[in-house]
């Protein structure tokens, strides 16, 4: 699926998600702890200031989005945005969440074979594929908002999307060290290296969907698909 849209759209919480037998239960993400806390207008005003963030970025791009013009463009005071978010990093991160939270609602109950109910190996590809569009239509943003280096693996939605593959892996080489080796698909995923084969090295989506396609198969001994 398509994941453009989301800068466009409302900002509603994720409802959480239903358990799901031998699957291990995804990671809440984003701001949860803080959100049932929110008075009505402090969420109210949230969103406000999302929704002009959002604006700023489709108009001028993720170096567009300061506190500044944040706040500017939702006639609030600059300290409003401050509290709200912390920093730039903190405002651009809760834009990505949204998409975030999206993915994750389709991987536990969307439809297959990104969601449940397709074998395991036909999932890992359309992950990767999904993440893959997902990243090539924000990469801008993403960029923008990836947290120092010491910081990045331990991301609760790079822990989300890790703790997906390694279930799908464990399905696949209940043998292999799956946890590794979900690190190491995920580094193929990571939008700054998507950033420098798409943009720096000029490969297609197409040809990094095939990629991570041979990749899935050879890290999992199946067949690629026909």
């Amino acid at each position: 699926m398509l994941y453009a849209e989301f800068m466009s759209t409302s900002l509603p919480p994720l409802p959480p998600p239903e358990e799901s037998v031998g699957e291990p239960e995804l990671l809440e993400i984003g701001l949860a702890e803080e959100e049932p806390c929110l008075r009505a207008d402090a969420a109210r005003n949230r969103a406000r200031l999302l929704e002009a963030a959002g604006r700023l970025v489709a108009e001028h791009g993720a170096a567009g989005v300061t506190m500044e013009a944040v706040a500017a463009a939702a006639s609030v005071g600059k300290g409003t945005v401050f509290r709200r978010f912390g920093d730039r990093t903190g405002l651009l991160t809760a834009l990505l969440d949204h998409s975030a939270r999206q993915l994750q609602a389709d991987l536990i109950g969307g439809p297959p074979p990104l969601g449940p109910g397709a074998p395991s190996v036909e999932r890992l590809r359309a992950f990767g594929a999904a993440v893959l569009r997902r990243s090539a239509e924000q990469l801008d943003l993403q960029l923008a908002a990836q947290p120092e280096p010491a910081r990045k693996l331990d991301h609760p939605t790079v822990r989300v999307l890790t703790s997906h593959v390694t279930y799908l892996l464990r399905d696949l080489v209940p043998d292999a060290d799956c946890e590794l080796q979900a690190q190491a698909l995920m580094g193929f995923l990571d939008p700054a290296v998507v950033h420098h084969l798409h943009k720096r090295c000029g490969m297609s989506l197409d040809r990094l969907e095939s990629g991570w396609i041979d990749l899935v198969a050879r890290v999992t001994g199946t067949e690629r698909p026909a």
